[in-house]
């Protein structure tokens, strides 16, 4: 009998970009605690928030460092001299107002400031405070995410059909070639996603094939970003779970945004933890409260939507946690690590984070025969413990 063919896992094409440092962009109309929430997630002092529209107006950026009790546990296993965890960007953009599509307020440039992040964290204000003055004079969090939902859709629509007008330019010519026919097939996928947005849907809603997601990702879209919404809460509301608009805000989301992930927070208690010089202080206080922070579900969750997952590199000098997106290549994980290690790959020894853990150290992983060597066609998994072999005798 002739011996089974190898099957090989195809690898998908996944929507936006195919880099791993990738940006998360905190967007909302203004003075609903944007600003505010930027502080507390990323411990980085930017004043006091002024309390009017286009307070913000150039993005400012900062790293957070992602939540991980297995890098923590890797810490502890192999007590490393030096420790480096995994980061994510975050941006805080300027608040958005009705007609930014049209270039009302910082229109341009804040939707300019959108197309250049890979996600949305959506902040919307769930809070009633008369020294805070709301842009619409009212708190109705349906209203303001219509608003933004509108703003995305319409500058969305101008984006596309400058696109197809490029595309009928070339269709024009008529012809049988290969680009003709591609060009034919882009148009009526742009006319598609055109009539999705008139409809008033979002591109990263819906299933694409591969062929399409390869064409979407061309267009640089705002609605093919992933978002997650944080509802901002008052404390009070936050520690008992309770506000008036959830349930409406529930609806909207399902009704337009089907499928993202709404969480909770209170940006004035995260502010209040971020001023604390300790965790143990912040820990008392989240005790006494008998609530605990939002931050590490919102990092965590926005990783998760990006498709990032880490892979780690640990041993008595160095544990680090290393971020990629899901679906690369062993050699290309050890191109984050240095890129002259992707073009010099041999294979990668693996260890499983849970073998570790059972088996307590490398040798008894080895000795159990956990140990696994993996060759160019092997995808990384999330958890994955490598140790790269280089042609240049080099091993990292």
């Amino acid at each position: 009998m002739a011996p089974k063919k190898k099957v090989v896992q195809e690898k998908p094409i996944l929507l936006g970009r195919p880099g791993n440092n990738l940006k998360s962009g905190i967007v909302g109309l203004a003075n609903v605690g944007k600003s505010t929430f930027f502080q507390a997630i990323t411990r980085c002092p930017l004043g006091n928030p002024a309390n009017y529209p286009f307070a913000t107006i150039e993005p400012e950026e900062a790293r957070v460092i992602v939540p991980s009790s297995r890098f923590n546990k890797l810490v502890d296993i192999y007590k490393p001299k030096s420790e480096v965890p995994a980061y994510m960007t975050i941006y805080d953009i300027a608040g958005l107002t009705k007609g930014a599509h049209a270039g009302e307020g910082l229109g341009n440039n804040f939707l300019a400031n959108i197309r250049a992040v890979d996600a949305i964290f959506q902040v919307v204000r769930c809070f009633e405070d008369a020294d805070i003055i709301h842009i619409n004079d009212e708190v109705n969090p349906a209203a303001d995410l219509e608003i933004v939902h509108d703003e995305l859709r319409l500058k969305d629509i101008e984006f596309a059909t400058k696109h197809l007008e490029g595309i009928d330019k070339i269709t024009k010519r008529g012809g049988q070639s290969l680009e003709v026919k591609q060009k034919k097939e882009e148009a009526e996928l742009v006319k598609k996603i055109i009539q999705l947005l008139e409809d008033g849907g979002r591109v990263a809603n819906q299933k694409w094939t591969t062929k399409e997601v390869e064409i979407i990702n061309s267009m640089f879209l705002l609605t093919a970003k992933p978002t997650i919404y944080l509802v901002n809460l008052s404390e009070r509301d936050y520690v008992r779970k309770k506000n008036k608009h959830l349930l409406k805000i529930k609806e909207w989301v399902d009704a337009h945004s089907p499928g993202d992930l709404i969480v909770p927070i209170s940006v004035s208690l995260e502010e209040k933890l971020a001023g604390m010089e300790t965790d143990d202080e912040r820990d008392a206080y989240c005790k006494e409260l008998g609530a605990q922070s939002a931050l590490p579900k919102i990092i965590v969750s926005m990783r998760q939507k990006l498709d990032l997952i880490s892979f780690f590199t640990g041993g008595p000098d160095e544990v680090r946690e290393w971020t990629i997106r899901r679906w690369y290549t062993a050699p290309q994980a050890a191109g984050t690590i240095h890129t002259d290690l992707e073009r010099t790959f041999i294979l990668a020894q693996v260890i499983k984070y849970d073998d570790l853990i059972e088996y307590g150290d490398e040798k008894s992983v080895q000795a159990a025969g956990k140990l696994m060597q993996k060759g160019k066609d092997y995808f990384v998994e999330d958890g994955d413990i490598i140790f790269v072999k280089a042609a240049d005798g080099k091993a990292r």
